[in-house]
């Protein structure tokens, strides 16, 4: 969890070096951090971040976003994202940071929207040409938020995938749509990169392994608690019945799983009753 003692340090962000730049994703959690990465960017080159690519709106990959701003980056999110930054609950958010991570948020944090917000209207995916180096910004539809967006180094055979994708644990799918979720398994899978990036925890090295664990899990979610929504039964009761011997030695099942499969539950009651309406 997020906290002063860790300065909010507990999401992934990366870098790409091109020869003309430095193209940034995500911003971190606070801007100390931000400006951390920054310190570790210069490291290895002179040149500057032109670019930062977000993965989505939530407090834990965006507060960096100003340090990188007023270095002179330009900012590129979905524009479903735009919702967020006008939203009372992303100024709640910000209230309780200040008071969490104070002093590593605080005042003089600020809520920073997209210089360019992409809609993906025409296509699935966008090309980021920075000097020599092709970057595709890939649509993550509504799978962990409704502005995800992934981001593929074609020539480094890399894929950044925010917390749409988990590496050797489960994923948290609270307040995303499993549906289109599995959907961007699918799509990760297409793109055969021999390492992805997720928001929380280990890059994979072996992706195709990772992607399948994530989709056997959301699947057997969505059968499970489907059938409970199907038989009108008691989610304490459903959720008790269940073998969960598959998934119980995987890492995060005691933190995350209860709350997957209710969020579950209700989108598949949601389902049904949209079906039958």
């Amino acid at each position: 969890m997020a906290s002063a003692a860790n300065k909010g340090f507990m999401s992934n962000s990366g870098f790409v070096i091109t020869d003309a730049g430095v193209v940034v994703y995500d911003a971190l959690a606070t801007p100390a951090l931000a400006r951390g990465m920054l310190e570790a960017i210069a490291s290895f080159t002179d040149l500057p971040v032109t670019h930062v690519i977000v993965s989505h709106y939530h407090a834990d990959h965006i507060y960096g976003l100003q340090v990188f701003k007023d270095a002179g980056a330009t900012i590129i999110a979905k524009r479903n994202g735009k919702a967020y930054i006008n939203s009372e609950h992303a100024q709640q958010r910000l209230q309780q940071r200040r008071e969490a991570l104070f002093p590593w948020v605080d005042g003089k944090t600020r809520l920073i929207g997209a210089d360019i917000w992409l809609d993906f209207k025409t296509a699935p995916r966008y090309r980021l040409q920075v000097g020599n180096t092709a970057l595709d910004i890939i649509d993550g539809g509504f799978s962990h938020s409704p502005d995800d967006i992934l981001l593929s180094v074609p020539s480094e055979s890399v894929v950044f995938a925010g917390d749409i994708f988990s590496s050797g644990r489960l994923p948290f799918l609270v307040d995303g749509n499993t549906k289109v979720w599995l959907q961007s398994m699918a799509k990760l899978a297409k793109l055969d990169a021999a390492a992805i990036v997720p928001g929380h925890g280990h890059a994979s090295t072996n992706p195709a392994k990772d992607i399948e664990l994530n989709t056997r899990y959301i699947r057997f979610l969505r059968q499970q608690m489907g059938t409970a929504a199907e038989e009108l039964r008691d989610f304490n009761e459903a959720y008790e019945a269940i073998d969960w011997s598959e998934f119980r030695v995987v890492p995060l099942f005691e933190a995350a799983n209860r709350r997957n499969a209710y969020h579950v539950f209700l989108e598949m009651q949601q389902a049904l009753f949209e079906e039958e309406s």
